[in-house]
């Protein structure tokens, strides 16, 4: 949906690929096949980051998860920024902001941020308004839907249900 209404602006746009935050590694692989065959289909240039230093993105939570969002934002926002300014690009944005799940507002304020310090706008929309529809095209086209964010917390998050005790089992039922 980003690129569509980007696209519907008359903008030019090149996607960036970051990579660094997402586990395990074949899940990164995977979103990466999905945004290639995607980016081949819709004629959209993809700059894709080789490197994968998942050990120093780690490093920068441990101790901190409950900061964890805003330290992946923070990255993957200012290696966006970076990119957009080596290649003089007018703008920045984030396909983050069509989630429904993501801090919007936490995400625009750390953008702004990286924006003034590295010199590149950020583009804010708030595409969620064509999440129904986004869901719907992904399907037609066939593309993996990844079911969590992309970190080890959030696959955690996604997966682990821990199971309750019998005693809160009873108080729940009661509800």
């Amino acid at each position: 949906m980003p690129l569509a209404a980007l696209r519907r602006d008359r903008m030019e746009v090149m996607g960036y690929f970051y990579r660094s935050n997402i586990h395990p590694f074949t899940e990164c692989e995977r979103r990466a096949q999905t945004l290639r065959d995607y980016a081949q289909q819709t004629s959209l240039e993809v700059i894709f980051d080789r490197s994968y230093d998942l050990e120093g993105f780690l490093q920068k939570l441990v101790f901190r998860e409950s900061e964890r969002c805003q330290i992946c934002y923070h990255e993957r926002l200012k290696s966006t920024a970076l990119m957009a300014r080596r290649g003089k690009f007018d703008a920045f944005s984030t396909t983050l902001l069509y989630s429904r799940y993501q801090k919007h507002d936490l995400i625009r304020a750390v953008a702004e941020e990286i924006a003034h310090q590295v010199g590149v706008p950020f583009h804010y929309e708030d595409y969620r308004v064509g999440w129904r529809e986004g869901i719907d095209r992904s399907k037609q086209m066939g593309m993996y839907r990844q079911p969590y964010c992309g970190c080890i917390y959030s696959e955690k998050d996604r997966y682990w249900k821990p199971e309750r005790k019998p005693t809160e089992r009873r108080t729940a039922d009661r509800r």
